[in-house]
This record gives structure tokens, sequence and C-alpha cells, in this order.
């Protein structure tokens, strides 16, 4: 478990360091967890002093409409790890230690922000596909409702090992979970043995889990966002293999180095994996504006239509052999009744 930062969080891109009044022994086992900072709650000269800091640079940060070192303070993106915890590689995004737990220098993360919001800006008006990534139970809601909301595939339950390095293998697998949705939904699933149904639908039920997000996507990505590099260590090792570049965000218990675009913040509260995650599906949908704007024509992101036609053909060709299948259980059954 993490231990708190206090209330003392309050530059633009820095740190003040604020001493709390004493309080009731009671109150100090608080400290023991950590509390994201809201400055709008805390009355104190220092914070004053901060927000006329960041208000000075607000016009600044708008240019680039991307967010504001207010919202990531209330985020609590600026919290790393405690120190036991810390990878020698990410000391250079690290601010300073404040009871134990170090502390990111958010000026470098709004820089980081705003190189990997154009490179995704970029990417989409040229209608390349972003694939977010993040399993684990902080990231998982984020990564599909902004995946879904720029269109984008995403992985939110489990990684496979091979679904960038054996990609064929897995488009095969999202074919049989196509085939099988559209028979469960025709006639032809009640004339199916109940046990090989109960199979069936159990199969169906995992590939759905699994593979459901990436349903539209028949070729390999562009790039990738990954929301916490240690739990996606396979995601971003693949990705590294087929030279896929990769948006990550980076806590200060990880290697920045094996990523292109690294984002030097807190990968554990859901506030800030939300706000992060809004960023790229920003950068994709002002990416797709702008190509709009200049006349030109986005493709869907299920991307171009020699894949979509070879996805077809795989298609009718699992459909054919469904097919022979269901015709040699027909067959079967009349030879066991005469």
């Amino acid at each position: 478990m993490r231990v708190s930062a206090a209330h003392d969080i309050s530059r633009a891109g820095a740190c003040v360091w604020w001493k709390p009044h004493p309080v009731p022994i009671a109150s100090r086992r608080l400290s023991n967890q950590r509390k994201s900072i809201s400055t709008s709650t805390i009355r104190t000269p220092v914070v004053a002093s901060a927000q006329r800091i960041v208000s000075t640079n607000h016009r600044k940060e708008n240019t680039m409409a991307i967010i504001s070192m207010r919202q990531m303070l209330e985020a609590g993106v600026h919290f790393g790890h405690q120190t036991q915890r810390r990878n020698p590689t990410m000391q250079r995004f690290i601010f300073g230690e404040r009871n134990g737990i170090h502390i990111i220098d958010l000026e470098q993360t709004l820089t980081r922000i705003e190189a990997a919001y154009g490179f995704v800006r970029q990417l989409a008006s040229g209608g390349g596909v972003v694939l977010f990534v993040g399993t684990k139970k902080q990231a998982q809601d984020p990564i599909k409702n902004y995946a879904e909301r720029s269109g984008m595939p995403y992985i939110n339950e489990r990684w496979l090992g091979g679904m960038l390095t054996n990609f064929g293998t897995i488009s095969k697998r999202v074919s049989k979970m196509i085939e099988l949705e559209r028979l469960s939904a025709s006639p032809e699933w009640a004339q199916i043995p109940k046990k090989e149904a109960l199979l069936m639908s159990r199969e169906l039920v995992k590939l759905q889990r699994n593979l459901s997000g990436i349903r539209n996507m028949v070729r390999l990505p562009d790039a990738i966002f990954v929301l916490d590099t240690a739990t996606e260590h396979l995601a971003v090792t693949e990705a590294n293999k087929l030279n896929i570049p990769v948006i990550a965000v980076v806590d200060t218990n990880v290697n920045p180095n094996l990523v292109q675009f690294p984002i030097p913040g807190n990968d554990d509260a859901i506030r800030a994996n939300e706000l992060m995650t809004r960023v790229i599906a920003e950068a994709i949908a002002e990416g797709r504006f702008i190509a709009e704007k200049a006349g030109g024509q986005v493709q869907n992101p299920a991307t171009a239509m020699v894949d979509n036609a070879v996805f077809a053909a795989d298609q009718a060709r699992a459909r054919a052999e469904a097919a022979a299948a269901q015709a040699a259980r027909d067959a079967k059954l009349a030879g066991e009744a005469n």
C-alpha cells in the first residue's frame, strides 16, 4: 500500500512543501492511506499562490487544448510508488520524495503529454489505428469507454500471448466468435444437440470476454496505448518486436526506456487513468477532424478495403464449414434413426 503524500503538492510543475497543523492521533492514522488532492478545498497561502501560478499558465496550457496542471493535481497524477519500489531509470521524472513516496514532476508529464498528443493526432489524421490496452481493474472501464467513443480497438480483460506477434491465429479466433454469434441467433441453433450447444455457448462467452474489443481490427495497429506497462509487459514486448510505437503511462516502478512515448504519472488511480485515456481519445478525435477539414477521407479504424475483403472471405469460409458440419450431424442423426 502506498503512503499519503499529505496536502503539500501545489506548484505548477513541481511541489511546494506545506507543513500541516497538528492533528489528533486518530487523524494521523489516515496518513497511511493515499488521498487525492483537491486544491479548492485546502485553505492555505501556499495553495492560493499555487492557484495563481496555475491561472498564469492557463492560457499557455490551453493552446494545445489538452489538460491543465490543476486537473492532473486533482486526479492524483503526481503520486508515485513507495521509494523502495523505485526503478532507477525513472529517476529523471521524479521531483522528490515525501512521507516515503516519490512525487512525479508534472512539468515533464505535461511536456510528454503534448508529445504523445501530437503523435496520436497525426496518426489519426492519416487513418491510423491505436490499440487501447489496460487489463487491471482500475483501467478496464476507462479503456473500454474511451476506445469505444473513438472507434478504436481495445483489450481490457486479458492479454493473450501472441495477440500481435501471432495476429493471424487471433484473427481466426475472432472469426470463430463472429460465426458462433451468427449461429446462436439463427434457427439452426435449436437443431444442435444440447451438450454440443452448451459447449459452444461456453466457448462463445470466453471468446467474447477476451476478443470482443478487437472484433473489427483486421490488421495490426499502428500504435498501442498502455496503462501500466508492468502489468501489460507482454503487450509492450510484442509491440517492440514488431516496431509498433508504444504510448504508455509510466509510474515510478517501471522502465520508461521500453516505451517510445512515456508519460510519467500515476497508473493506479481510476481518475488519473481516466484523465490520460481521455487525452488520447481527444487526440484521435482532433486528428480525424483535421483530416475532414483538409478534404481527405478518414479511414474506418477497422482499416483498408483489401483487409475487409479478406475478412469477408474468412467469414464465408467459416459459414461454409459450419454448414458442412451441420449437414454431417443431420446425416448421422438420420442414420441412427433408421
